[in-house]
């Protein structure tokens, strides 16, 4: 048994183990293998050990530390909300003109700016300052949400919020 178990051994072991021959071909440029060819002067590589990594323990039911699901982008930031707007009436805004703020948790980094979103198309320039106007905005209903980018690349987007704007309609 000792015998057998010390060929199994060298079999999975080998391969791991192989090196690796550096040589120049009949056309003059450099090859690579993992035996030396017959007949040419070839020059074994040392290499790097190898990468490993270790399988991490499945975390608990936390559903913060849960991967992304498929097609959606993990998130940056926990908290990214709209806030400063009616939630049970109407916002009067008489001559269209009002702002919004964004509630961000942690801080907007760096690289990354606010985008204000209004009926699902990009409103007005982005920006770091977490206070976004709007303005001469149609009377109506409207969507408003606020993305995170990084470049032209959405990070993350809050929930859309629904609003219904009043206005003085002037004949």
């Amino acid at each position: 048994m000792g015998r057998g178990f010390l060929f199994i051994l060298l079999l999975i072991v080998l391969p791991a183990t192989a090196q690796i021959y550096k040589y120049t071909d009949a056309n003059g440029a450099t090859a690579y293998s993992n035996q030396p060819p017959d007949g040419v002067s070839a020059q074994p590589v040392e290499l790097p050990p190898l990468n490993s990594v270790e399988r991490q323990p499945p975390a608990d039911a936390d559903p913060a530390s849960e991967p992304p699901r498929q097609g959606q982008p993990p998130k940056a930031y926990e908290v990214l909300t709209l806030t400063g707007l009616p939630t049970t009436e109407n916002l009067r805004a008489n001559n269209g003109s009002f702002i919004v703020n964004v509630q961000i948790e942690p801080g907007l980094q760096d690289q990354h700016l606010l985008r204000l979103v209004l009926d699902d198309q990009p409103y007005g320039q982005p920006g770091n300052v977490p206070t976004l106007q709007l303005v001469n905005i149609d009377r109506g209903e409207h969507r408003l949400a606020v993305q995170v980018i990084e470049g032209e690349k959405v990070v993350q987007q809050s929930p859309t919020v629904n609003i219904i704007v009043q206005r003085v309609h002037k004949p």
